[in-house]
């Protein structure tokens, strides 16, 4: 009993104490008494989530802080960023410590709500802040073996983030899709088909003839089983997840209350192509992530016509690296041969190119007086060139007019005349 009456009687345990408000606090900093600023600091960092009139002071705080002592601003931009993540938290299983996050919190959009407008405080009052701000939004990027939620949330926190500060729009596309990649390459799609089926063989067998890679323009049946939600392969997950959300972003920004905005689309064209270049055209064995670009031309012809002439650049250009030029043919044949949205004209037109190109290789090497041999070092542009071909035939085949036999013919005369295909 004794100890009751102490625990009644005695006040609420405090953990961190300051006299008087936080506006009393903050106006004694500016007049130079700083006794209870970095108190007021930390009894301040657990800001998200709590009533608005704390928020509001806080806001009030930051602005101060970063407009007097821009030498705290890395510490309160990785303060932010680190709620771009559902907070960890402590599950216990069988007397085991598991740390999880707290991916059911209702008051997650309106923490991020939060945040981002902290973010743009700090944005109007340092000018420099996107400077500072991307290598904080690498360093803090969640492990790709997190969950999907995690994932989701931070990615989608930083498309959110580059739409306020376009400056970082690039390097943020790039972050992402540099993640995306790690996923894609680590899963093939042999083993996602093979999870897939074995989590669902009946569905699987319902769902009939297995459907093309890129037909955007083919509508769902009403009648079809729907397919499940989460994928059985756990890295296949993360990255379907992730791909929504990319898609999600490049149809809002390309849009602007449901109507195409072509100036909008077209500075996300120049950054995603950006983004293609540097990290998607040189990965070896990327399924999926590419879609993200092919997605974006498709919504008009002109951005696929203006994707297939850069490809075509790259291929035919004798600077860049070989394998560039390999790779470079593998996503023309395959962008053309998938995408429903490429009027036949221009396939048409890309194998003319093609076959152009092909016939002045065999002429150049006919008249150098050389003899033929099969050495991919030194006519590695020709051979790879036979895969866009290979890819279009059946594509022009199925959807070429009468007497539309041209491409078959002249492919014909091309590889089977010439000494070095016949090396080959």
């Amino acid at each position: 009993m004794e100890i009751d009456r102490d625990f009644l009687n005695s006040p609420p345990v405090k953990t961190v104490r300051f006299g008087g408000t936080v506006a009393d606090t903050l106006a004694k900093h500016r007049q130079g008494d700083s006794g209870d600023y970095e108190l007021l600091r930390h009894q301040l960092l657990p800001w998200v989530g709590r009533s608005q009139a704390v928020v509001d002071e806080y806001m009030a705080f930051l602005s101060n802080l970063v407009s007097a002592q821009t030498v705290y601003l890395c510490a309160c931009l990785k303060m932010v960023v680190s709620h771009f993540s559902p907070k960890r938290v402590i599950i216990c299983e069988g007397g085991v410590d598991i740390s999880d996050s707290d991916d059911d919190d209702e008051n997650l959009p309106r923490n991020f709500d939060q945040c981002h407008q902290a973010l743009q405080l700090i944005a109007r009052y340092v000018p420099s802040t996107s400077r500072f701000l991307m290598p904080i939004l690498q360093e803090n990027f969640p492990f790709v073996q997190k969950s999907s939620r995690t994932l989701e949330c931070y990615v989608h926190n930083l498309l959110r983030l580059s739409m306020y500060i376009p400056a970082l729009r690039r390097d943020v596309l790039e972050l992402i899709i540099g993640k995306m990649l790690k996923l894609d390459v680590s899963a093939s799609r042999s083993d996602i088909e093979e999870a897939e089926e074995n989590t669902v063989p009946s569905q699987r067998a319902e769902d009939g003839a297995e459907e093309g890679l890129f037909e955007m323009d083919e509508d769902m049946s009403a009648d079809a089983p729907p397919r499940p939600s989460v994928m059985a392969h756990p890295v296949a997950d993360r990255l379907d997840t992730l791909m929504a959300v990319l898609l999600a972003y490049i149809k809002d920004v390309c849009h602007v209350n449901g109507s195409f905005h072509a100036d909008r689309t077209k500075d996300l064209y120049r950054d995603v192509l950006s983004v293609f270049d540097k990290l998607i055209l040189p990965t070896h064995a990327s399924c999926h992530v590419q879609y993200t670009l092919f997605y974006l031309c498709s919504f008009r012809v002109a951005l696929a016509e203006a994707f297939l002439e850069h490809v075509w650049k790259v291929l035919q250009s004798p600077s860049q690296p070989a394998v560039l030029r390999q790779a470079a043919a593998g996503y023309l044949g395959s962008f053309l041969a998938r995408a429903k949205f490429v009027p036949v004209l221009t396939v048409r037109a890309c194998l003319d190119l093609l076959l152009s190109w092909i016939h002045r290789y065999i002429d150049s090497q006919d008249s150098s007086g050389r003899a033929a041999c099969c050495d991919i070092s030194l006519h590695g542009p020709f051979y790879l060139l036979r895969l866009p071909g290979r890819l279009l035939h059946p594509h022009l085949q199925t959807q070429s007019h009468a007497g539309g036999q041209h491409e078959e013919r002249t492919t014909a005369q091309c590889f089977t005349r010439c000494d070095i295909a016949v090396a080959f």
